[in-house]
């Protein structure tokens, strides 16, 4: 090993701060006193007093991390270097060299083969730069002093900071004022400035490093002077009304500073914008100046700074504001004029207000516009039709609203009547130039603009249009219109997109309006209405039912106000509901009515209505309603359906009553023959009878029906006429008692038809009755009678009935209580007493006491007087004089 190499090694083991092992087999160096941070550093690591390691078996770790290999390099078996990048914001780190444990034949111990090398990291300093110094004005002296400030660029290390050395030298005096500092300025404190004479500042940066030297920055000292303006002011002149005067004072006398150079700007107050007056038009050592080309009675803020005259020094700070109003003068454009016309109903006229905004170029307050009215026609003025008017304007003095709207005036225009309106607007000054408009009549059409829209777009409303197919146009006019609020703006001929560039408001609906004015003819208007920014609506519709609720259906209206809206309704959503389930009908914007059907009867429904907008929805208050029980009219359509029907069931029951009065007839009320029309009188019998003398208590010549008083119910027939005995058709012996048995029959019976016709009793629908009558005749055929009665005496036959029998000769099995109860009795027609008494007139007396008669049964009820004639037979009269029959009627 050299001599070199085992100083170095010496050095190392001395100035380790590592207490390694005495038998240490490791050691590490160099060992520096501070490295740079973002430099590289190389280290190397010895084996000694061993072989049991080689320096293949040596390893380094830099910040509890392994140091990758790529960066080691081996020197020889016993040495391994390696080299790292000093970096990190801590001030000290560890750097180690370790081995691994190899042996085979030695255990290796840890604390043997450890070493390391403390590492202490700064940044270097940086050069200062910028430097600049300042000498300040006090009183109306310089100050002694001089402050110099400096910018760094780069870090430092707290353990390891950088100091600051302010060198100021004056060069021809040889004097050299020190200040340290660890800031980045300084100030040096003299007894005496300076003044015109040259100095030399630099200022040195040094930390455990090294140190770094600034430029060195030489000037006269008096070129450091900082001079404030002093004593500024504004004056407005009488004479200049778009003047203003500004004067100040000297900041330093001549014999410290020659020539002083100054700078003005200005703007009006409230205004971000100022304007600088050029420094050419601005005179060195000056102490006034008057501003030019202002606006008359508008408040200007005015600030002044200056500086010595040199290459190098500093501008003094901007004087504190300096505000002044100008003076008035007269309006220098013309107010801007304009209408809104109100069209009448069919009344002929139109309702026009006239509104005025302020001139552009004011120059004053407007105390008032005047203005006249006069009618138009042909380019002309109509004399004595001229209208003229004052109308004062009040507004305060603080008034924020840029160029307000005025109205002038109200008129009741007719349709067919034109007018020109002339407007001056008066300040305290003078009057300004003209503005003239004409309302033309309402049956002039102009030209107007073509495919206009409006539409928000980075916070402005923006308007585009077609200009008309006409070259005279002028100039646009841009209005819009939201409640009672009207505004407009001009835009020339050839503009055909812009943005309204008056105070608009989100969520307001504003009807937009573009006019072409030909001259001071206004067009006809284009209108959209749009919104600076939408939202959703502040409240829902207010929902409510128009009219009553039917029983299926139910006409919605609602409303919701336009203050509200704050956008475009896009749909209205109507919801209803009768219990959990919810149904939703969708609506387009333009629709406020709408009818819920397919509803049930008598159930009640809660209702709403939500209007939804591109930004959200609102949903409505709900409205409650019950639908009716029945249809309006139903119960009505009921009534008259029932009626209807009752009346046509008794129309058709009349009808067929009337059409089967007969058949109704025959069931009801069975027809019973009357004896005292029929034909057996006119018989003719072939075999005579033999009369028996007639009892003194009994009756002749009158007929007597005899009929069993057990039947159930007896049947009249009136008013038929008797019919003619039937050929071969005979009753039985044991029922043809009839007037040749007894003249009361006490239980007659049901007669049966021929057994040739082979019918059935049960089928029989008609049976007869016998029944008796009166009659002359010399004796029945066919009979040999005892005696021969005369020629005059009367006999009784027999006659054959088709009236139907009685219930009780049908049902012979009827109870006897109900038999008993029924009496049968002869009943005579009052229309048939004159035949019956015309019987008795024909017969003799004497011949009416040979008809014997027998008495009817104690149970028969005599019939009125009135009615019939019923004569009942002595109890004691003697037996009946009929001959008893042998063979029943022979055929006739």
């Amino acid at each position: 090993m050299s001599t070199g190499a085992l100083q170095l090694l010496l050095l190392a083991c001395f100035t380790s701060p590592f207490i390694a092992a005495i038998n240490s087999h490791l050691l590490t160096a160099p060992h520096p006193n501070v490295l740079e941070i973002g430099t590289n550093f190389t280290a190397s690591c010895m084996i000694i007093n061993t072989t049991e390691v080689t320096s293949d078996d040596l390893y380094w770790i830099a910040s509890e991390t392994t140091v990758p290999k790529e960066q080691y390099t081996k020197v020889n078996n016993t040495t391994l270097n390696v080299t790292i990048q000093v970096s990190g914001e801590n001030s000290e780190e560890w750097l180690f060299c370790r081995s691994r444990k190899v042996s085979n034949y030695v255990e290796l111990h840890e604390a043997d083969f450890v070493h390391a090398i403390l590492l202490r990291k700064a940044y270097s300093p940086m050069k200062p730069e910028n430097l600049s110094c300042i000498a300040l004005l006090k009183e109306d002296k310089i100050a002694a002093t001089v402050t110099c400030s400096w910018n760094t660029v780069g870090r430092q290390i707290n353990k390891y900071p950088t100091m600051y050395t302010l060198h100021f030298k004056i060069h021809w005096m040889d004097i050299n004022y020190n200040v340290k500092t660890n800031e980045t300025s300084a100030t040096v404190s003299m007894d005496v400035f300076p003044f015109y004479m040259e100095v030399h500042i630099w200022v040195e940066a040094h930390n455990i490093l090294g140190v770094v030297q600034s430029d060195v920055l030489k000037h006269n000292a008096d070129s450091f002077v900082k001079l404030p303006p002093v004593d500024v002011m504004i004056l407005s002149e009488s004479s200049f009304p778009t003047t203003l005067l500004l004067n100040w004072s000297r900041p330093i006398a001549k014999q410290y500073s020659a020539v002083i150079t100054y700078e003005i700007r200005y703007c009006q107050s409230g205004a971000n914008t100022w304007t600088d007056v050029p420094t050419a038009d601005i005179r060195e050592d000056i102490e006034s100046f008057r501003i030019q080309d202002l606006v008359p009675d508008t408040v200007y803020v005015i600030q002044l700074r200056c500086k010595k005259k040199n290459d190098y020094g500093y501008w003094s700070d901007w004087s504190t504001n300096a505000t002044q109003r100008t003076l008035e003068d007269r309006p220098k454009s013309k107010p801007d004029l304009w209408k809104f016309i109100s069209d009448g109903n069919d009344t002929g006229e139109r309702r026009v207000q006239i509104f005025c905004k302020d001139p552009l170029s004011t120059n004053g307050k407007i105390l008032r516009f005047d203005v006249s009215i006069q009618e138009h026609k042909d380019k002309a003025m109509i004399p004595g039709s001229k209208l003229e008017l004052s109308v004062p304007v009040n507004r305060s003095d603080d008034s924020t609203t840029r160029r307000p709207v005025t109205a002038l005036k109200e008129i009741l225009l007719k349709d067919k009547t034109a007018v020109r309106v002339l407007v001056f607007a008066i300040n305290s000054v003078g009057k300004s130039p003209r503005a003239s408009l004409i309302i033309p009549e309402k049956e002039r059409v102009l030209p107007r603009v073509e495919s206009m829209r409006a539409w928000p777009d980075d916070g402005k409303l923006w308007v585009e249009w077609k200009a008309p197919n006409d070259h005279h146009v002028t100039e646009y006019v841009v209005e819009w219109v939201t409640g009672d609020v009207i505004d407009w703006q001009r835009e020339n001929r050839n503009t055909t997109k812009t943005f309204i560039k008056g105070d608009l408001q989100k969520f307001v609906r504003y009807t937009v309006s573009v006019y072409p004015l030909h001259n001071d003819w206004p067009g006809s208007s284009a209108s959209v209405q749009a919104y600076l920014e939408e939202g959703a609506p502040l409240q829902g519709p207010s929902v409510r039912l128009k009219g009553k609720p039917g029983r299926s259906e139910a006409e919605l209206v609602w409303s919701i106000p336009q203050s509200s809206l704050q956008g475009f309704i896009r749909t209205y959503i109507i919801s209803y509901t009768s219990g959990s389930e919810v149904h939703s009908v969708v609506v387009p914007s333009n629709t406020t009515t709408y009818t819920l059907t397919s509803l049930i009867g008598n159930t009640k429904y809660d209702v709403w209505v939500t209007a939804t907008t591109t930004v959200g929805s609102t949903e409505g208050n709900s409205h409650s309603f019950t639908t009716l029980k029945y249809a309006p009219g139903e119960i009505e359509w009921i009534v008259v359906g029932v009626s209807f029907a009752f009346l046509f069931v008794v129309i058709m029951t009349v009808l067929l009553c009337t059409y089967k009065k007969d058949m109704i007839k025959r069931n009801f009320w069975p027809e019973i023959p009357n004896p005292g029309e029929s034909t057996i009188g006119n018989w003719s019998p072939d075999y005579s009878l033999r009369a028996e003398a007639p009892k003194e208590n009994c009756l002749s010549g009158i007929s007597v029906l005899d009929v069993d008083a057990c039947d159930e119910k007896c049947v009249f027939e009136e008013d038929k006429p008797g019919l003619p005995l039937k050929k071969d058709k005979y009753l039985s012996e044991e029922h043809s008692s009839g007037i040749g048995g007894s003249s009361c029959m006490s239980s007659p019976r049901q007669s049966v038809s021929d057994s040739d016709e082979g019918g059935d009793i049960a089928d029989t629908t008609a049976s007869t009755v016998q029944y008796s009558s009166v009659v002359a005749s010399s004796g029945y055929k066919g009979q040999t009678p005892n005696f021969q009665p005369q020629p005059s005496q009367t006999v009784f036959l027999r006659s054959e009935s088709t009236q139907p029998l009685l219930d009780s000769e049908e049902n012979p099995d009827l109870s006897q209580e109900g038999s008993r109860q029924s009496q049968c009795f002869l009943r005579h027609a009052a229309g048939n007493r004159n035949s019956f008494n015309q019987l008795l007139e024909t017969e003799q007396p004497e011949d009416l006491e040979n008809l014997d008669f027998c008495p009817l049964e104690e149970d028969t009820q005599q019939l009125s007087s009135e009615d019939q004639v019923t004569e009942h037979c002595s109890a004691s009269g003697p037996p009946s004089s009929y001959t008893p029959q042998l063979g029943g009627y022979r055929p006739q």
